[in-house]
């Protein structure tokens, strides 16, 4: 096995939600705009101050993240612990990648808004930018093998799809279970590898 240097930095997706400036209205009133509390490692792209309440058919989660800018159509990313509780059947699926998929119930400072789809679990993927995909060998939606390599636990994520443009800053992103299972943190460092 060959390990492709240099490592890439684990980012953890926690739960989180991406709304339409439609949905973010509804939530928060007319002509409402999202107040950021810290970017994210995409560039462009923040944690917003605003938080939310998603509500399924067995329960709910409460302050949801909100993160920014708004997007075309509302997306609601959970982990699968998170869709036992609330009762949802997520697919995994890659961002945007919504037709098909459950609805849920957003719960918001000024209104309720019920979303026809758009829950999912989000396909473990590394952003990356053309420069990191020419260095690594990869191509975009590439499947590649990625090794995380902790003392205590050594994992290889199989099914990793590679995500290249030139708006991408170098991340591999997993979510909580996945993070948890393999005992990573943010800052982590896994590697692409051959076999």
């Amino acid at each position: 096995m060959i390990k492709k240097e240099p490592g890439i930095n684990v980012g953890v997706s926690n739960r989180h939600v991406h709304l339409s400036q439609k949905d973010l209205e509804a939530l928060f009133g007319v002509g409402y705009q999202l107040t950021e509390l810290k970017p994210l490692s995409q560039p462009g792209q923040f944690a917003c101050k605003e938080t939310v309440t998603i509500v399924g058919p067995k329960g709910a989660i409460e302050n949801v993240r909100i993160l920014g800018p708004v997007r075309k159509e509302t997306q609601v990313e959970i982990s699968r612990t998170d869709a036992f509780k609330l009762g949802i059947n997520a697919p995994v699926r890659e961002s945007g990648d919504i037709e098909g998929t459950p609805g849920i119930v957003i719960i918001g400072l000024k209104g309720v808004v019920v979303v026809e789809k758009g829950v999912i679990i989000a396909k473990r993927h590394i952003h990356m930018h053309p420069k990191d995909a020419e260095h690594y060998g990869v191509k975009d939606k590439q499947i590649v093998k990625v090794l995380a390599e902790k003392p205590e636990r050594r994992i290889i994520f199989d099914d990793v799809v590679v995500r290249v443009s030139d708006k991408f800053a170098l991340d591999f992103h997993i979510d909580t279970d996945e993070a948890n299972a393999a005992m990573l943190n943010n800052g982590d460092l896994v590697w692409i590898v051959e076999f």
